[in-house]
């Protein structure tokens, strides 16, 4: 068998030269190559505190790795790269990288990307309220019976939470 790296086994590349001419950036190069200027004001949601809103930047990058599917033509698929960039920050301080459209809303994209708290709270309530973790069994057929009700049981008190002509509770 060929070898076209230490230790690698395989077929060569079918070209020895790059798609891209530049080298691979690391995601604060970029945000910071956009610059400050680049940021916008978002306000995603009301929160207990208040209005929640930050300073964000948004570029359409092609991220680089070679497990990422490649386009037909070859080429690494574009992606929208989000950084939160406060003012009171001389950085930015999270990053997300987004496969969601081009035409994508920026509020829409921050909503998304702000979502892990909703995600984290269902869990909890799955594992603690509707016994996700309590299955004991040792078939799959009777784990995948275990987990349908559990999610079945999340969706019906989910409707039952966001029906607006439910009876307030006593």
């Amino acid at each position: 068998m060929a070898r076209t790296g230490p230790g690698r086994r395989g077929r060569p590349p079918a070209s020895a030269t790059a798609v891209y001419a530049d080298n691979a950036v690391s995601l604060a190069q970029h945000v910071t190559a956009a610059g400050r200027d680049a940021a916008v004001t978002v306000t995603w949601r009301e929160g207990s505190k208040g209005t929640l809103s930050s300073q964000f930047v948004f570029l359409r990058v092609r991220p680089a790795g070679h497990r990422i599917p490649r386009d037909p033509d070859g080429s690494l698929p574009e992606r929208w790269l989000i950084a939160q960039w406060p003012d009171t920050e001389p950085e930015p301080v999270t990053y997300w990288l987004s496969s969601q459209p081009a035409d994508t809303s920026p509020t829409d994209l921050i909503r998304h990307a702000k979502i892990r708290w909703r995600i984290e709270h269902d869990y909890r309530e799955l594992k603690t309220g509707l016994g996700l973790d309590h299955f004991e069994g040792r078939s799959f057929t009777g784990w995948h019976r275990h987990v349908t009700l559990v999610t079945a049981a999340h969706l019906f008190i989910t409707m039952l939470r966001l029906d607006p002509k439910a009876a307030a509770p006593a």
